[in-house]
């Protein structure tokens, strides 16, 4: 899969970013949607998202996120990749979510001090669907 610019959204608002093909590093600052401003990063070894210069994913080794929504309540989107990567979201600090790997629960995990929660994900079948839920 390759995305045609390095960030873009959709119609709805949803985001779509990253490049794990590339082994040259890219980067898209000042990107505009809802009134934030987003800058992305990506190559081969490292995808990473920011929202208001806060860290919102971050996958070693890179990766495209497509559907990529997020609101007080919730962070969903599908990432794609061709390797195993661990995955870190910046959330709300010391706040409690349910995370759901392709709509199966796979559990509870609290966000630290600092917000962020950091899990692994394999791609049998190149994409992953993620859902954050807070409780």
């Amino acid at each position: 899969m390759k995305l045609e610019k390095l960030i873009s959204s959709s119609e709805k608002g949803l985001l779509s970013f990253g490049d794990y093909e590339s082994v040259d590093k890219q980067k898209q600052e000042g990107f505009e949607l809802a009134g934030n401003l987003y800058n992305v990063k990506s190559h081969n070894e490292i995808t990473r998202l920011e929202k208001n210069s806060y860290l919102l994913y971050e996958s070693v080794p890179g990766t495209i996120v497509t559907d990529f929504h997020a609101d007080p309540h919730e962070l969903a989107f599908t990432v794609h990749g061709n390797e195993p990567v661990q995955v870190t979201l910046g959330l709300e600090p010391d706040a409690e979510y349910r995370l759901l790997i392709n709509s199966t629960q796979v559990g509870k995990v609290n966000a630290n001090r600092s917000g962020k929660i950091s899990f692994s994900l394999n791609f049998d079948s190149g994409k992953q669907t993620i859902r954050m839920e807070k409780l």
